[in-house]
């Protein structure tokens, strides 16, 4: 039956097009396999739909690496599709996770993921798969099973904070930013050279202060995470006597990040006041932001940016939701950044994590620019110092 007025030749030109764009049609049930960027984008959109609806999902990878270089690959792989389709239902997701090298499947809408429902769909595809391909060819596949979200502080990547197989194009870079990163990583590197010129005679007169005024080191060094999950060495002029308990510190950051209450006494998002734990210099150096000075030698290392969000510490990521692990994605952490400048100490975590994927998805070097502008003004009125 056709409908009077409804153009078929451009209705029939759409579906080649979307086909092209990455949509293959498999099996008798038309059911669609994404091409791996169309893949990657669904990855993004049911990562985003479980930050919002709690609800986890499954993600199959089958890496089929080991048959390249066999005849009739093109024809394996349009078994293995059809695999695929078989053991899952019409709401999954199924597409290429790398191109003719890794197929994925995306298992939606699942209310509980445990071993035993895991256990069930591996054995149900392992059948088929036997059933379809010789048993030379099965033992050349290779299946792995991941869940989203993961648990906090037990991530299955090395780095410690994301399952990279959540986030296939993490280490690439937009191609329409490559050039605007190289200038900004330019402007880094000689932004940092040329404050540690100017400010050196302040630091050899802050080392003597912190020396003489307290037993310790000039440096205090603690383990921060950087772009990706990255973790790296922070460095600030020691404010604190040594050997502090963090306890306090951590209570505080747990009713702040989980429970979302904030210290009364507290004069920022981050730091305590009337802390022991500060010696007298450290107070004025805090005050000053003059402790944040050596995060040049950070910037210059390229473990830091002059602009970016604040790198949390491993124990604060152990404590975040979903959504707010998002603010370690595609920009290094900085010196100063967009809630520094327009919230510091009048802002609340989530609101703090909020200005940070903003400036993440609003980023230029336009905008790098003016916050760089902004900050001494900010440093010296003392509004909301951290």
């Amino acid at each position: 039956m056709r409908v009077p007025g409804l153009n078929y030749g451009k209705l029939t030109e759409f579906f080649l097009r979307l086909s092209d764009a990455g949509v293959e049609q498999v099996t008798e049930a038309d059911v669609t396999f994404y091409n791996a960027p169309h893949f990657h984008h669904m990855l993004r959109v049911e990562r985003r739909r479980t930050e919002r609806s709690k609800k986890p999902f499954l993600l199959m990878l089958l890496d089929l690496s080991g048959l390249h270089h066999r005849q009739k690959s093109a024809y394996i792989y349009e078994e293995i599709k059809s695999v695929l389709v078989s053991c899952s239902r019409e709401t999954d997701i199924r597409g290429w996770y790398e191109p003719n090298k890794v197929m994925g499947t995306i298992f939606t809408e699942i209310a509980s993921i445990d071993e035993s429902a895991i256990e069930k769909i591996f054995r149900k595809l392992h059948r088929v798969i036997c059933e379809t391909l010789d048993a030379e060819r099965v033992k050349r596949i290779k299946i792995s099973f991941h869940v989203f979200p993961e648990e906090n502080g037990q991530p299955s990547i090395d780095n410690g904070i994301f399952n990279i197989a959540f986030y296939p194009n993490l280490s690439k870079r937009n191609v329409s930013r490559q050039a605007t990163s190289s200038i900004k990583k330019l402007m880094d590197i000689t932004g940092s050279i040329f404050a540690l010129l100017v400010f050196s005679p302040i630091f050899l007169i802050i080392a003597a202060a912190v020396k003489l005024t307290s037993e310790g080191p000039v440096f205090f060094r603690q383990e921060r995470i950087g772009l990706n999950g990255e973790t790296f060495t922070f460095l600030k002029f020691r404010s604190m006597y040594t050997n502090n308990d963090q306890t306090r510190h951590k209570d505080y950051i747990k009713k702040l990040i989980k429970e979302g209450k904030d210290d009364a006494n507290a004069p920022g998002v981050y730091k305590l006041s009337n802390d022991p734990r500060i010696t007298p210099v450290g107070g004025f150096l805090r005050k000053t932001s003059l402790d944040e000075l050596p995060q040049f030698i950070n910037v210059l290392m390229g473990e830091m940016s002059l602009v970016g969000p604040r790198p949390p510490i491993p124990y604060e990521c152990e404590l975040y939701d979903i959504w707010h692990r998002r603010r370690l994605l595609s920009v290094k952490p900085g010196i100063t950044g967009l809630w520094q400048v327009t919230g510091r100490s009048r802002t609340t975590f989530d609101e703090m994590v909020r200005i940070d994927l903003k400036y993440i998805n609003d980023w230029s070097l336009w905008l790098d620019i003016k916050l760089l502008l902004k900050t001494p003004w900010v440093i010296i009125t003392g509004k909301g110092a951290y």
